[in-house]
C-alpha cells in the first residue's frame, strides 16, 4: 500500500489541501490519500482552533465522492497534543507512507517532535506555498526522500478563510461544496 498522508488543522479543509492531495496522488502513483485532521496541534497552542468535531466533520465532507481520498480520525480521537511521529507509527510497517506538506511546514520539519524520525519513516511530498522558496525546503530535506509537487501556487489559507467567513463573505468555491454547506448550516465561523 502506497499511502499519502495529508494532515493539518483543516480549519477548514480547502481547495489547496485537496489539490495538493490530488497532485501527490497523480505524480507519485499513490494508492490512496488520507486526510487526517489534527486533534490538538501543539504548534498552534497559542491560536484559537475550531473544535475537533467540526473539523473532523468538514474533513469527511471534503473527501466525499473521491474514491482515492479518505479521511481518518485517529488524531482527533487521541488525547493531548498530536504529534506526526505518533501518527506515522500507528500505520502498519509494510505501508509505504508519503507525508504531503506545504512548503512552509516542510521547511519547519527539523523543529517537529522527533522530526528526524518523521523524515526517516515517510517520504515527503512538498506543495508550493506563498513566500517559501524551493531552495529553503531543499536545504532542510537534503539527503531525504522527497519531491516537489508540480502544481499551481494557490494563495488560500485557513486563517484567511476564517476571517472572510467571520466578515460575512462566502467561502463557496474555496472549499468543497459539501464543506461550504456544512459551514453555512452549522454557523461554524460565526
Amino acid at each position: 500500500m502506497r499511502r499519502g498522508l495529508l494532515g493539518g488543522t483543516f480549519d477548514p479543509p480547502h481547495l489547496a489541501h485537496l489539490y495538493a492531495g490530488e497532485a501527490a496522488y497523480r505524480s507519485l502513483g499513490l494508492d490512496v490519500v488520507t486526510l487526517i485532521p489534527a486533534g490538538s496541534p501543539w504548534q498552534k497552542a497559542a491560536e484559537s482552533v475550531t473544535g475537533s468535531s467540526a473539523r473532523w466533520a468538514m474533513t469527511k465532507l471534503a473527501v466525499e465522492g473521491v474514491d482515492y481520498f479518505d479521511a481518518d480520525d485517529r488524531e482527533v480521537r487521541r488525547d493531548g497534543w498530536t504529534y506526526t511521529i505518533e501518527t506515522l507509527e500507528s500505520f502498519p510497517d509494510d505501508e509505504e507512507l508519503t507525508l504531503i506538506l506545504g512548503a512552509d511546514a516542510a521547511a519547519r520539519l527539523p523543529t517537529w517532535q522527533r522530526g528526524e524520525e518523521v523524515m526517516a519513516r515517510a517520504a515527503i511530498a512538498v506543495a508550493p506555498r506563498p513566500g517559501v522558496e524551493s531552495q529553503r525546503v531543499a536545504s532542510v530535506l537534503e539527503g531525504r526522500r522527497w519531491e516537489w509537487l508540480t502544481m499551481p501556487l494557490l494563495h488560500v489559507s485557513g486563517t484567511e478563510l476564517r476571517a472572510m467567513a467571520r466578515a460575512g463573505h462566502s467561502l463557496r468555491f474555496l472549499v468543497a461544496e459539501p464543506v461550504w454547506r456544512y459551514i453555512v448550516a452549522e454557523g461554524v465561523y460565526g
